[in-house]
């Protein structure tokens, strides 16, 4: 079966066994590897990569990825002494608890840049690119699997390549991808993208053969999505989207198509799309990073008509599916570089309602997207923020509540801010939507705490607002009592008051 696949014969002679490959991986290396959301990426060289560790010393490698890593792979390479350093996303508890512990060091990062740094800066050699495919072109070109994330810029940059071709993936794949990479700078012309079902470049990744130095055979699919069916909160958060831009429509604010979409990874953001299939809107068209089972869902609908995003993170169901009907999608689905899928010029351009998910809001608008309790780091900023700032809508989502009620998710002060109030539109949980949009900050308070906390913190949010607005100030805080719900869960693992805690 591989032989048809690798359709450059004089490639055949480099298939080896994953513990061979890695010994082109040496300590110390930069090492790209393909993956984007657990989608796509490399199944047998980190368990290669683990064994090698184990038995030659840590190898203290530098990887980097397009987002996270499926099969568990972030963790067993922490865990086993492959990383001195990681970037830019992840999503794995055991890399988390590495990371936050200091013995792997996380770069997070915007997931836009990376590869323009890698373009434009000597800071990020690369060594060994590891990419997975589901064939090898005649001329050697690598056709990637179910995303594009960074391989195409590891590829570019890498000294050596080794591709692991995935016979459990159906080649029939090939075709679904649109491979373009921006040039260098000075003198680059615009990213020639003004509709989201247009194609700009190839079908495969290009390479010069002779970096090739080992291809080795896989069978391993994707993990799954962990995204929960949607709930009764998330339920709520979507039919409270819905129904603000069933308002815009209604002001004339936008056409019933609306304008392309992005929603971020996740149970909150695939629900918020569920909710969009029971919706009245048509002709709808997404330019996203991640492509879960709603979007297919509104595929099959008819209401979305084509969906643009880097990569395809599904429940094992929707992956069989979409393995079974890829000729229904194949001219409604393209996969594209990450650097272009959010590319802040293209995102402008295209006027796109961005939605994503908050781990905790403040009073003003701020998010934090990334750090609980403002130290540890959750996962990452992943592309939200190349979205927020450039988006033609910029909303974010979040339950009101997490742990039972011991934390509020809006707080008078976020631990750590990833997107700033200058940078967000619209706040929503299941208690509502608050939309900020031309508001100055005691405004925007006073519409948060009415339509987005939770009742249990909403008395003592409104008094925390009204003695900072004593104090004066254009956003008034009370510096000395700011952060002090942050310092409660620390102390006695509830954000509430103590005597309310316990009650």
């Amino acid at each position: 079966m591989w032989q048809q696949r690798i359709r450059r014969a004089d490639l055949h002679k480099k298939i080896m066994p994953a513990e061979q490959a890695v010994q082109f991986i040496k300590a110390g290396m930069t090492v790209g590897m393909s993956g984007f959301t657990r989608a796509g990426d490399s199944k047998a060289i980190p368990i290669a990569l683990a064994a090698k560790s184990a038995t030659q010393g840590p190898l203290n490698l530098t990887l980097l990825t397009g987002a996270s890593l499926g099969n568990n792979s972030d963790g067993l390479m922490a865990e086993s002494g492959v990383l001195a350093r990681r970037s830019p996303f992840q999503v794995d508890a055991d890399m988390r608890r590495s990371i936050n512990e200091a013995k792997v060091l996380f770069y997070d990062q915007h997931l836009s840049e990376l590869a323009e740094q890698l373009r434009s800066e000597p800071g990020y050699p690369i060594d060994v690119a590891v990419i997975e495919a589901v064939a090898i072109t005649e001329d050697g070109h690598i056709v990637p699997s179910t995303s594009v994330g960074n391989s195409a810029s590891f590829v570019n940059q890498a000294k050596q390549v080794i591709i692991e071709l995935n016979t459990a993936m159906p080649a029939e794949l090939e075709g679904f991808h649109d491979v373009y990479l921006p040039k260098r700078r000075p003198g680059r012309e615009p990213i020639p993208l003004t509709s989201v079902d247009q194609r700009l470049g190839s079908t495969a990744i290009a390479v010069d053969p002779e970096r090739i130095v080992g291809i080795v055979l896989t069978e391993t699919l994707d993990s799954p999505s962990t995204a929960t069916p949607p709930d009764v909160e998330t339920q709520a958060i979507a039919k409270h989207i819905v129904r603000f831009l069933e308002n815009e429509v209604a002001l004339g604010r936008l056409e019933k198509s609306l304008l392309p979409l992005q929603v971020g990874i996740g149970s909150i953001a695939n629900a918020v799309t569920q909710g969009l299939v029971e919706s009245d809107f048509e002709d709808l068209t997404m330019y996203s990073e991640v492509l879960q089972d709603s979007a297919f869902h509104l595929l099959e609908s008819g209401q979305l008509k084509f969906a643009s995003a880097s990569s395809i993170t599904v429940t094992a169901p929707m992956m069989e599916h979409f393995f079974n009907h890829l000729d229904q999608f194949r001219d409604r689905v393209v996969l594209r570089p990450q650097e272009i899928s959010n590319h802040p010029e293209v995102v402008r351009r295209l006027g796109i309602i961005a939605i994503n998910a908050a781990l905790e809001f403040d009073l003003y608008g701020n998010v934090n997207s990334t750090h609980v309790s403002g130290t540890k780091m959750m996962n990452g900023i992943g592309g939200s923020g190349d979205f927020a700032r450039n988006a033609h809508l910029s909303i974010f989502v979040t339950k009101s509540l997490a742990k039972g009620g011991a934390i509020s998710r809006v707080v008078p002060m976020v631990s750590h801010v990833d997107h700033c109030e200058h940078d967000v539109d619209i706040l929503v949980t299941e208690q509502g939507l608050a939309d900020l949009r031309g508001l100055a900050p005691r405004e925007r308070a006073a519409l948060v705490i009415k339509h987005c906390v939770h009742p249990d913190y909403q008395a003592e949010l409104a008094d925390y607002f009204a003695r900072a607005c004593a104090r004066g100030g254009h956003t008034p805080h009370v510096l000395e009592e700011a952060l002090l719900w942050h310092q409660r869960f620390e102390e006695q693992g509830d954000m509430r008051k103590a005597e309310l805690a316990v009650n």
